[in-house]
């Protein structure tokens, strides 16, 4: 089997488009496009079918691209495993966060474990949990940090902080006066959502409960700095990490709302994938953000 059209094959299902796979690989998309071509033709099966601009895959496409995935599992296995033997080689360490532990305290993580370490090289990418997790498992990182709890039987998942999620209003806001209010003041209240899925979303959700219908409408962003934007501009009301918002609370520019329900919190999780070689940049980290689990 051509292992170089098997992994064209491969990352243009994983990445969902031809562009997305073209340039991850550093060639044309016409180059793509014949690299599966031959694939099909080499053994005589259809593996996609194009259903406008999508990607379809048969009963046989599906088969091979689960086996190709364990194959290039493998591979970056076996890479991880001699990169870690080179003693001299580069030191590097590859991190994927959601979006609030990435932004607000991974830096000063990052921060102690240099002046530690100051010869690692660490990269850190912010993104959604679920591409973070998907990262993890397809060992293109080397740990992980998500806001909702996972069980994977590939990965290791450790809880490591919980924080407080606070309601934030304008400080003009009716219910910003109020002593405390109950989620049925909610009822026609303009609501800001995280995106679906998220752990905020959820927590949310769990606030409002069956009243979620009375709402006046709600509006869904995809990061923190859109969120406080709107809801500082008066447009709604929403639910955030109290990190997230300190600085805006003390400056006066937002107002958290008194809940009489009970505090609201959220975990956040280490990840790393059982079957990576653990380098010592690897461990000192892990070590380090035990450490900083346990003493804050």
């Amino acid at each position: 089997m051509n292992l170089n059209q098997l992994k064209i094959f491969f990352l243009v299902i994983r990445r969902g488009s031809l562009t997305a796979a073209a340039a991850e690989l550093n060639i044309t998309q016409p180059a793509v496009t014949k690299a599966i071509q031959r694939l099909q033709e080499y053994y005589d099966v259809r593996l996609v079918e194009r259903a406008g601009k999508k990607w379809m895959l048969t009963a046989a496409g599906r088969a091979l691209y689960q086996i190709a995935g364990r194959i290039f599992q493998l591979e970056r296995q076996a890479e991880d495993c001699i990169r870690g033997f080179r003693e001299q080689g580069e030191r590097r360490l590859r991190i994927h966060a959601s979006e609030t532990f990435g932004g607000y305290y991974l830096p000063e993580l990052i921060n102690r474990y240099q002046r530690r370490h100051p010869g690692v090289t660490v990269s850190v990418d912010i993104l959604p949990n679920e591409r973070v997790v998907e990262n993890t498992a397809a060992l293109d990182n080397d740990i992980g940090f998500i806001s909702d709890p996972i069980r994977h039987r590939g990965l290791t998942v450790r809880e490591v902080l919980r924080e407080r999620l606070v309601l934030i209003a304008a400080p003009g806001h009716p219910l910003a006066h109020r002593r405390t209010i109950r989620p049925k003041d909610l009822d026609g209240q303009p609501i800001i959502m995280h995106e679906p899925g998220s752990a905020l979303q959820k927590a949310m959700d769990n606030l409002l409960g069956r009243r979620r219908p009375n709402l006046s409408h709600y509006l869904e962003f995809s990061n923190n700095e859109a969120i406080k934007r709107a809801v500082s501009a008066g447009t709604g009301i929403a639910l955030i990490s109290e990190k997230v918002v300190a600085e805006e609370i003390r400056q006066g520019k937002l107002s958290v709302l008194s809940l009489s329900h009970p505090p609201m919190v959220r975990s956040f999780y280490m990840l790393h994938h059982r079957s990576k070689s653990m380098t010592r940049p690897m461990k000192n980290l892990m070590e380090m953000v035990a450490a900083w689990a346990v003493g804050g």
